[in-house]
């Protein structure tokens, strides 16, 4: 019994410290901004944007946004946390905190900022920084993100004509509209090269009836002549070639073809 009892009161010891132990442990877990003020989180914040620290900066801005959900600094952190995600390459979380603030504050005077940055989110993803370096064609890549752009950037001009982010937001969607325009010629290529010459003549039919002026018009007219020759629709083929013939009188692609040129800045053309 006394053994059993010994045993009893060296295990009580031993809880005891590992109470002690887990005690001193969670208070070494403090967080050190509790009872900051607004104020002070949000210089904090600002603090650690200025120094290009997004780790701490969005720590604070998102405790800010918690303790305190309402007021100027609950607005502004919002606008904060947007900014520092697409800088700090996160941009779905950026995404999140725009759409957080416009359904918050539809009437905030920075609405028309957290459109343009929207735009600017998809506009210039992280995978630009590889295509600097293959110099791959942006109408390559996956469409979503230049049409999302497209849709960011033109709400902002339709709603805030005035803003000083619209004659910026404008020349993007310029941009943005040759090269959606430029996609789906790339994928009605990609269909007539396979043998699908309807889904071919469609993607080049949409490039040409939505995309009115864009220069790669010229190329889409060519893909519609060429699939309609392959359905054996020779009606549709002379009128797709007597629009081309008139709009751009000795097309470049009677003699190159499909094929593009090739950059040889691009290192996989070494390959």
């Amino acid at each position: 019994m006394k053994s059993l009892s010994s045993f009893a009161r060296l295990t009580l010891a031993g809880l005891c410290l590992a109470l002690v132990a887990g005690c001193s442990s969670t208070a070494t877990k403090v967080d050190p901004t509790a009872g900051w003020s607004a104020e002070r989180l949000y210089s904090q914040a600002r603090t650690d944007m200025s120094s290009g620290n997004w780790s701490d900066a969005r720590k604070n801005l998102e405790a800010l946004e918690a303790r305190y959900p309402f007021g100027i600094y609950a607005q502004q952190s919002l606008i904060d946390q947007a900014y520092i995600n697409w800088k700090d390459e996160e941009p779905e979380q950026a995404k999140a905190a725009i759409d957080r603030f416009m359904q918050q504050y539809p009437n905030h005077p920075g609405s028309d900022y957290m459109l343009y940055l929207k735009g600017m989110i998809t506009f210039t993803p992280p995978s630009a920084i590889l295509s600097n370096i293959t110099r791959q064609d942006p109408s390559e890549r996956d469409p979503r993100g230049l049409r999302e752009s497209y849709e960011a950037f033109n709400d902002l001009i339709k709603r805030y004509p005035d803003s000083r982010y619209t004659p910026d937001a404008r020349k993007r969607v310029a941009w943005l509209v040759n090269t959606i325009a430029e996609n789906e010629v790339h994928i009605s290529q990609y269909y007539y090269e396979r043998g699908a010459y309807v889904a071919a003549a469609n993607r080049a039919q949409t490039v040409v009836t939505d995309f009115e002026g864009v220069p790669i018009v010229e190329k889409a007219l060519y893909l519609m002549m060429l699939s309609y020759q392959k359905l054996d629709l020779p009606n549709l083929a002379e009128d797709a070639k007597r629009v081309l013939d008139t709009n751009f009188p000795d097309s470049k692609y009677y003699k190159q073809g499909l094929d593009e040129p090739k950059s040889a800045w691009n290192p996989l053309n070494w390959l």
